[in-house]
């Protein structure tokens, strides 16, 4: 079964950028799909970026398309999410989550394993 670890949270300010990245074990990347989340405190999780494993077709959410970029690298079985021009309303736990392979969906019921989360924060 596949395991993910998230790594690459932290404190920045804002304007400031980070890079998450989900470690994959126990699977080959092309049998998963691979999105992540985020989920601040009081709110519901929401779906910000996703990448299928069929043809590396990326989604992402309108509160951070242009600011954050999801890629894969399928030889180091990792998924990095570069986020560019945080913002105060950034800050969450991020998650990554592994799916069927060929899902590109922002819905978190559809993904069936998670990492533990990381925190992210973005404070002057």
């Amino acid at each position: 079964q596949v395991q993910l670890v998230e790594s690459g949270g932290g404190l920045v300010q804002p304007g400031g950028s980070l890079r998450l990245s989900c470690a994959a074990s126990g699977g080959s990347s092309n049998d998963y799909s691979i999105g992540w989340f985020r989920q601040a405190p009081g709110k519901e999780r929401e779906g910000i970026a996703c990448i299928s494993s069929h043809d590396g077709a990326t989604y992402y959410a309108p509160s951070v398309r242009g600011r954050f970029t999801l890629s894969r690298d399928y030889t180091k079985n990792t998924a990095s999410l570069q986020m560019d021009g945080l913002k105060a309303e950034d800050p969450a736990v991020y998650y990554c989550a592994a799916g069927p392979p060929r899902l590109l969906s922002l819905q978190p019921n559809y993904y069936d394993k998670w990492g533990q989360g990381i925190q992210v924060s973005v404070s002057s």
